[in-house]
């Protein structure tokens, strides 16, 4: 090989001659293909999880709100939990096929930026009028870190707390809540730590990740 790069060295500059080049690429595709697996296997526990918070403050605001209000915030978080199961049940088929898995994340992250618009209107339809600031910020940041601790993928996250944040914040000074604006602040930098130490921690691991593959890859 050696010889043949001595000879022609317009071989080595040519990716398709390259085994360097193409070992890079066989584990960037690999390195997409488990980081969506992990969302795909990840995504039943989110769903969960999301479920378990409805009931949660469902039945905590039972009796202070009204049913209808609160009958429609339920569904509408029901709703986004059941595409998270449907979304997953799909792509569970072909669990390690690119494309599938592709497709999976760009509807998963479609459906979190909903079910955070639908989790952000709880603070409008399912809490109750005297929720203090520390309620109201324990109601916007409690699902964004669980989301995050669950998926651990920066998109879906993003796509959840942003609306969350928005809606959360928004109500508390328009319904209004009390002392709202206070409360707009905790939730805003409530949230606001959740995407960027998510940012941070998964951007971090993945440089490191990068360097010690390429590190291996040289010495290779």
């Amino acid at each position: 090989m050696t010889a043949l790069l001595q000879i022609n060295p317009h071989i080595s500059q040519n990716p398709a001659f390259d085994p360097v080049a193409k070992l890079r690429v066989l584990h960037d595709e690999a390195r997409e293909i488990a980081m969506l697996a992990n969302l795909l296997g990840r995504a039943p526990y989110a769903a969960s999880f999301l479920g378990v918070c409805v009931i949660i403050v469902s039945a905590s605001s039972l009796g202070a709100m009204p049913k209808p209000e609160l009958a429609t915030w339920s569904v509408l978080m029901l709703i986004g939990v059941g595409a998270m199961l449907r979304s997953y049940r799909q792509a569970i088929a072909a669990p390690f096929e690119r494309s599938s898995l592709r497709n999976f994340a760009r509807d998963f992250v479609a459906i979190s930026a909903y079910s955070g618009f639908a989790w952000g209107a709880g603070a409008y339809l399912a809490l109750q009028p005297t929720t203090p600031p520390m309620g109201l910020t324990i109601f916007a940041a409690l699902p964004c870190i669980l989301m995050a601790l669950t998926l651990r993928h920066r998109e879906t996250v993003v796509a959840f707390t942003a609306p969350v944040a928005a809606l959360a914040a928004f109500a508390s000074v328009v319904r209004p809540l009390p002392e709202g604006p206070l409360a707009a602040a905790f939730v805003l930098i409530a949230c606001a730590a959740v995407g960027g130490a998510t940012f941070w921690i998964l951007g971090r691991s993945r440089v490191e990740k990068s360097s010690n593959n390429f590190a291996e890859l040289a010495v290779s």
